[in-house]
């Protein structure tokens, strides 16, 4: 005699389940090219049964930032008000590597939610920097308001383990990322040192073909609209050519972005080479490198987040060169931080490395990108403070 076969039993968490995995899978793929099917599988579901919990998915993304948000507020307000700061940025660091799959969403991807689950967002990351701040501006006060500008910066050292794949323990990525927004916290940016020798960038690619005035319409446009949101015939009307023309310069839209990623890539090593030049201490080759990224990400700022926020929508076999060329470029950094910190291996200098890009992208931001000589020098130095210098 056979036992009859047992029914499957829904787990109780489903709802929670859907939300972990959609979130992971929009932080990997984006959240154009990540469809409900895609997220149903990594449940273990099938994609009816993701309807039943979700209209659509609009409605998962939604949920999943507003939960990996909660998570977030949740974790700074169970911390004492008045707590010292590294309680603080240990909290903020544990939920983030705890959570750090699904955490990409955030830097990009959030500019897909609407209007009003947007201001909601930056409702609840405006709590979790303001309780940052006070304990930065408890720990160390400044005879001037730096207008949160070390706690978003903080902040963006522990974040950057949500854009990167490097393998480390969770404990040890935590020490890492705390001792990193520490370090943040603890740089006065007004106080910036310059790097030895002055940053020189490569001339704006100057569009000489029909080939080279498409690829420098689509850069404004990805950055302001996204991608995925940008249609051939915005492309082909930006330089004055029919849809169907387009096809005679570039196989695809892919393929516009990707040289876009190439162009990036190609003036950011030629900076830091230039930069490098003549220099030999460490330290000093750290500052001249986050001065050559700083200035980069002011002088080419649509192309940097071109470059840094949609090349998760390239395929494979178009991703792979720029996976390589962000290779040699951490590389860089992370010789001259060994040499300058010899306690440090590989993995842990490379999630540092990771942790200065973090910061240079988020003070950025916060100072909205207005380029001048004292916000290069301020961000530059939050840089070279994420590394532990």
């Amino acid at each position: 005699m056979t036992a009859e076969p047992t029914a499957a039993v829904r787990p109780r968490n489903r709802r929670q389940l859907i939300v972990e995995a959609a979130g992971r899978v929009f932080s990997e793929h984006g959240y154009h090219a990540a469809s409900m099917e895609k997220i149903a599988a990594a449940v273990g579901i099938t994609a009816a049964a993701l309807y039943r919990h979700f209209p659509n998915k609009y409605a998962l993304f939604a949920e999943c930032a507003g939960v990996l948000a909660d998570r977030l507020v949740a974790a700074v307000d169970e911390v004492p008000p008045g707590a010292e700061l590294p309680r603080v940025l240990t909290a903020v660091s544990r939920v983030t590597v705890a959570h750090r799959a699904a955490g990409g969403l955030y830097r990009w991807e959030a500019r897909y939610l609407n209007r009003v689950d947007r201001r909601v967002l930056r409702a609840r990351f405006g709590h979790v920097v303001g309780r940052v701040d006070g304990a930065v501006r408890r720990a160390h006060p400044l005879p001037r308001p730096d207008e949160g500008l070390r706690a978003v910066a903080a902040l963006g050292a522990i974040g950057s383990v949500t854009m990167h794949a490097t393998s480390i323990a969770p404990r040890r990525a935590e020490d890492l990322l705390t001792a990193s927004a520490l370090g943040v916290a603890a740089t006065d940016p007004a106080a910036h040192r310059p790097a030895a020798h002055p940053v020189e960038l490569p001339d704006r690619p100057v569009p000489r073909t029909r080939r080279a005035e498409i690829l420098a319409a689509a850069v404004p446009l990805f950055a302001r609209h996204g991608f995925a949101s940008v249609t051939n015939e915005q492309l082909a009307r930006a330089v004055g050519l029919a849809p169907s023309a387009l096809y005679r310069h570039y196989a695809g839209k892919a393929d516009i972005l990707a040289a876009a990623c190439l162009q990036a890539a190609g003036l950011l090593a030629q900076g830091v080479d230039r930069s490098l030049h003549g220099v030999a201490a460490p330290h000093d080759a750290l500052r001249a490198l986050a001065a050559a990224y700083v200035a980069y990400s002011f002088e080419y700022t649509a192309l940097n987040s071109v470059a840094d926020g949609e090349v998760a929508g390239l395929p494979p076999e178009l991703r792979r060169p720029l996976v390589l060329a962000q290779r040699d470029h951490i590389a860089v950094w992370e010789q001259q931080l060994r040499l300058a910190r010899p306690e440090l291996d590989p993995r842990g200098a490379r999630v540092l490395v990771h942790a200065g890009f973090g910061v240079g992208v988020e003070a950025g931001r916060r100072l909205g990108w207005r380029d001048s000589p004292d916000h290069r020098g301020a961000v530059t130095a939050l840089v070279v403070g994420a590394l532990g210098l």
